[in-house]
């Protein structure tokens, strides 16, 4: 029997990076399911996802590769894992060691390497860098004489 593959992820301001994961955890089993982290979840542990859960999760929808994309409401996955029957478990590489409990379970825990690519954090900084710049050079500039 094919394993089942579980991709955890918040799914940002989706990029390169996490099309990388999910086509990753696609490429390691049968059923594909996708965790994307609510809205209330994530702000548990940082600032609230720039684009809300449902975007965030249609977008995870509309993809080729996962079988099911499935709302993910808790960072503890013991349940999940007994629940969906979970064989491989794949999360970015900035959570390393944080589910290696998983095993324990006779689940394989995959950390996908970012890398020093895209990340959904350094978007948002480039965004907001070049948005003080453009706001700086708009605002310092001589207005027109009105006739």
């Amino acid at each position: 029997m094919k394993p089942v593959v579980y991709v955890s992820g918040t799914f940002d301001l989706f990029h390169s990076n996490h099309l990388k994961m999910i086509e990753y955890g696609a490429g390691l089993g049968g059923t594909l399911i996708v965790g994307v982290s609510t809205d209330e979840l994530v702000s548990t542990y940082k600032n609230p996802p720039s684009v809300p859960f449902e975007e965030r999760q249609a977008i995870i929808s509309a993809l080729k590769y996962p079988h099911i994309v499935i709302p993910q409401r808790s960072l503890e996955h013991t349940q999940r894992v007994k629940d969906l029957n979970i064989d491989i478990f794949v999360v970015g590489d900035d959570w390393r060691g944080k589910y290696d409990y998983l095993r324990d379970l006779g689940v394989q825990v995959f950390y996908f390497p970012y890398g020093a690519g895209v990340s959904s954090s350094k978007l948002k900084q480039q965004i907001t860098k070049q948005y003080s710049e453009l706001k700086k050079t708009a605002d310092d500039h001589i207005n027109p004489e009105v006739v």
